[in-house]
């Protein structure tokens, strides 16, 4: 019985994503429309909002708030390996 607990709290516990800041609305409209594309195809939500009532991008622009969502910007690590 004990095991059971300890083996439910270690999978409740929270995961801290420390994600790029975002600079324009721009990328971030991109990676709300690709997360609401995972979200829509069956992937669960990683905040608390009532998936059936919210639409999939407004629960992906929540995550994408809440720094749920890990997420690297590809064009910038171009530029580093180009100016290397």
């Amino acid at each position: 019985m004990a095991d059971e607990k300890e083996m439910i709290d270690e999978t409740e516990q929270e995961v801290v994503i420390d994600p790029p800041a975002i600079d324009s609305k721009y990328r971030m409209i991109i990676l709300a429309a690709q997360r609401s594309k995972q979200l829509q195809r069956g992937a669960h939500s990683r905040t608390d909002i009532d998936t059936r009532k919210n639409k999939a991008t407004r629960v992906a622009l929540k995550e994408i708030k809440n720094n749920k969502v890990n997420f690297k910007f590809t064009d910038q690590d171009d530029e580093a390996t180009a100016e290397a």
